[in-house]
């Protein structure tokens, strides 16, 4: 029987489970005030200084002992209020693990903004390790007039090393409408995945997620972006005043250089 701390995550067993929540909402001061910010098992949260200041309020995870492995579940939950700003990032990447268990890991995120809100979604990249095996799922429920920036990395393999297999999954609902519905499958196992219409002899995939209120009367326009071996596409979504950015890579510092040219 799997033992458990007053945290709740299993102790000394075969798979973890852990659930970290963070809520931000207005100090009544010009700031931004975190009401709760817990975390248990590998999901430890720091409240940390913002670089810009202007009120926002920072979040950074930090890994307390390696997950997610084989078997784990691990799921974060973000909610902001009206008037609120927050940044969340992490203290270095996350690393997919094979595990005891013969089975995948999951990682889900949910994160929730409410009108007049704003959020950034800036953690380190996800790298699935040879063997590992991981579900991840991002879900993004925003209102009219909330703003999001989110960037996710995915990795397949460390240096040198094969990949493992990563099935991600991210869902854009906006002002109660589903406007993106999108899921990737990459590593041993997935059809096609390292074929000319999917990754190629790339091994490092990103999106840039963007929620703007001012999108609606300056709309994006499609286009490709290229950066050396890097490729990225710059897509509007179609419903809602946002924007979505694809990018590939043969690495992880180059898909960081394609997306972090997209943010300038």
């Amino acid at each position: 029987m799997d033992q458990v701390s007053g945290g709740g995550a299993p102790v000394g067993a075969s798979s973890v489970r852990a659930v970290a929540r963070i809520a931000a909402e207005p100090d009544g001061r010009g700031g931004t005030a975190l009401p709760l910010l817990t975390g248990d098992g590998p999901l430890a949260l720091r409240r940390t200084s913002h670089p810009e200041g202007g009120g926002a309020a920072q979040v950074t995870i930090v890994g307390a002992m390696a997950a997610p492995l084989g078997g784990d579940r691990l799921r974060i939950e973000v909610a902001v209020a009206a008037g609120a700003r927050l940044r969340v990032t992490s203290a270095a990447a996350t690393v997919s693990l094979p595990g005891r268990i013969p089975a995948p890991a999951h990682y889900d995120l949910d994160l929730t903004v409410a009108e007049g809100g704003e959020l950034e979604w800036l953690p380190e990249p996800v790298i699935a390790a040879q063997g590992s095996v991981l579900r991840m799922t991002t879900r993004v429920t925003l209102a009219a007039g909330a703003r999001l920036l989110l960037r996710e990395e995915q990795v397949l393999g460390r240096s040198g090393e094969a990949p493992g297999r990563l099935t991600a999954r991210l869902t854009l609902r906006h002002d109660g409408r589903t406007v993106l519905d999108q899921q990737t499958d990459l590593g041993p196992g997935a059809p096609g995945w390292d074929g000319p219409a999917v990754l190629a002899e790339h091994r490092a995939l990103g999106q840039l997620l963007l929620c703007e209120p001012s999108l609606t009367e300056k709309p994006a326009t499609a286009r490709f972006l290229a950066e050396g071996a890097a490729e990225a596409a710059l897509l509007p979504l179609a419903g809602a005043p946002a924007l979505l950015v694809t990018a590939a890579a043969p690495d992880g510092l180059r898909l960081r250089r394609a997306i972090d040219r997209v943010l300038r």
